[in-house]
């Protein structure tokens, strides 16, 4: 029931004191108290009814409410009975907080009040569970398995009129209803700005649904409240996550879909939620039989990666992909190009490891509806190792005007595009994604180097300030591209100006400082992950490459004597 429905009620005494605009409040419950922290007994939704024993002094009134607000409640009633007038104190801290306020003459019992509130509850619940129960048994029986996401969105629209759609953490439509009149597409722009806004408030902690109401000229708030909906000219939506396994949330909130419904679930009853969370349960079966299906592509890119990492002849490898793009690519046979995309996903404690993450994230993200299809999954094998995960592209070939075929592949501007906004808002302030993509290749013979290139353009990235960072091969400097057609006594008088004084140091001192240098540059100057890799102290990492800067004078903040010291260490 709602707020407003009690108020025009005249046998229960309720004169409104504040708060007109949220009368359309659901009232799921009643409590009546005189505690000064209440919070305990609270789940949200409930008219608290109070004598104001607890007030003492003015500010009193200020720290009640605001623990009301933050728990939820739909609105307070106080009695005329034990100070007679409702303090001014009480009004303007409720004002403050968007909280109704109601006094209660003296002659109208709390107890009548709460008895009119759950007998008008328990009656709508009733009615509410015959047909959850039976929409639970429709949703079991039709979907996923009976025909994807797809039937049972369509059930949230003709059982409760009710648009939805499933994201990924980009904000990529996977789903979304096929009913006629269910209007169009979710745009992309806002799909995004919906995953961002999940993201954001996953990481907060906060319990779903998250709602967030989106203005016409394109302005965006969170709702925190328990408002119910926008006002003219905005549109709420309601925002559920699609799968919360008890991991930790940072092994799964950049890859996780979630549930949009353009709705304010703020004022839903309990048995309405409860039906939303039995469709993203649903959703998360398919969701799980998707990851299943990625099994044979992860092994097939995982025994790619290997070969091309040892060195295997190139026959060896073709072979391997000779097996591969028939399952990437059906149809078409062996795929004239490949391509290579490297990403890492750091967390500042490390305590979450980062190469499933990145490949669960690879996975959701290299979508190019115009070469791959709308499916990711079926076109991409994506690999880890370590803190790292490799993706394997294939690229059909695509005509140009000429006749002659190429393959256009993967930008790191576009990829970067897509991803920066929402996944940022993931990362939030304890995490960095990394991003290198290598230029195509028509052979096995190339993968190596594709594989090597895409690892430069990853460390590029790295050294950029950000979030989320990527970088293409066009990116990398020329010396790199061309550091094998470079003469040998260049190449050894390189690495000598620059290594010779650090060996000449360890040997005196047994400092290892080259291997310490090697170690920073890996952990792409991160000084904590170098410190915990080598086992040493913070202070103690900074002397040591305080001393390398002091014998070569090279500046280890800058990208360019980083580039140095790695071309001199892979050339030595």
């Amino acid at each position: 029931m709602r707020l407003r429905a009690l108020l025009e009620t005249t046998t229960l005494g309720l004169r409104l004191l504040g708060g007109e605009e949220e009368l359309d409040r659901t009232v799921r419950g009643v409590m009546t108290t005189d505690l000064r922290d209440p919070s305990r007994y609270l789940s949200g939704g409930e008219l608290v009814l109070t004598g104001l024993a607890w007030r003492r002094e003015p500010e009193d009134s200020e720290r009640f409410v605001r623990i009301l607000a933050g728990a939820g409640v739909a609105g307070l009633a106080a009695g005329e009975a034990e100070l007679g007038a409702i303090p001014d104190d009480l009004v303007v801290a409720c004002a403050r907080h968007r909280l109704p306020l109601f006094s209660v003459v003296e002659d109208v019992s709390f107890a009548s009040i709460t008895e009119h509130v759950v007998r008008q509850v328990s009656s709508e619940r009733a009615g509410d569970l015959a047909a959850v129960v039976d929409r639970h048994r429709r949703l079991m029986t039709s979907g996923p398995a009976g025909g994807g996401p797809e039937v049972v969105l369509d059930l949230l629209g003709s059982d409760l009129d009710l648009r939805a759609w499933v994201l990924s953490p980009t904000g990529r439509q996977i789903a979304g209803s096929t009913l006629a009149d269910s209007g169009p597409e979710l745009p992309g722009e806002l799909g995004a700005r919906l995953a961002g806004e999940h993201l954001a408030a996953a990481r907060t902690g906060r319990r779903g649904p998250h709602r967030v109401t989106i203005e016409e000229d394109g302005a965006q708030r969170l709702d925190e409240g328990r408002r119910s909906g926008g006002g003219p000219g905005t549109t709420t939506y309601s925002l559920f996550p699609i799968r919360n396994d008890g991991r930790d949330l940072r092994e799964t909130v950049l890859s996780d879909w979630l549930l949009a419904v353009e709705a304010d679930a703020g004022d839903w009853s309990e048995e309405r939620l409860d039906l939303l969370n039995g469709v993203t349960q649903l959703i998360a079966v398919e969701r799980d039989r998707r990851d299943a299906a990625r099994t044979v592509r992860r092994r097939l890119a995982q025994e790619v990666l290997e070969l091309v990492q040892t060195g295997a002849p190139p026959a060896e490898i073709a072979a391997r992909l000779r097996v591969a793009a028939p399952v990437l690519l059906p149809g078409l046979g062996t795929a004239p190009h490949w391509q290579i995309v490297v990403a890492r996903v750091e967390w500042a404690d490390g305590d979450v490891p980062g190469g499933p993450v990145a490949q669960s994230l690879l996975e959701e993200v290299l979508v190019d509806p115009g070469t791959f299809g709308p499916e990711p999954s079926d076109r991409i094998a994506v690999a880890h190792t370590g803190d790292e995960a490799v993706a394997l592209v294939p690229l059909p070939a695509v005509p140009d005007e000429s006749g002659d075929t190429g393959a256009p592949g993967l930008h790191a501007d576009d990829l970067l595009t897509a991803i920066q906004e929402p996944l940022g808002r993931g990362l939030a302030d304890d995490g960095r994604l990394t991003v290198g993509v290598s230029a195509s290749v028509h052979s096995a013979d190339g993968l190596r180097g594709a594989l090597e290139e895409a690892r430069h353009a990853r460390r590029v990235a790295a050294a950029r300030p950000g979030r989320v960072c990527a970088a293409g091969h066009e990116e990398l400097a020329s010396h790199v591209l061309l550091l094998p057609f470079v003469p040998d006594d260049v190449r050894r008088a390189f690495t000598a100006r620059l290594l010779d004084p650090l060996r000449e140091y360890d040997r005196k001192h047994r400092a290892e400082l080259i291997p310490t240098l090697e170690t920073f540059l890996d952990c792409d100057g991160s000084w904590t992950r170098c410190a915990g890799r080598l086992h040493l102290h913070v202070n103690t990492l900074r002397y040591r490459v305080g001393r390398i800067e002091q014998l070569t004078g090279r500046d280890l903040s800058r990208l360019e004597d980083k580039l140095d010291f790695f071309l001199a260490l892979r050339m030595s």
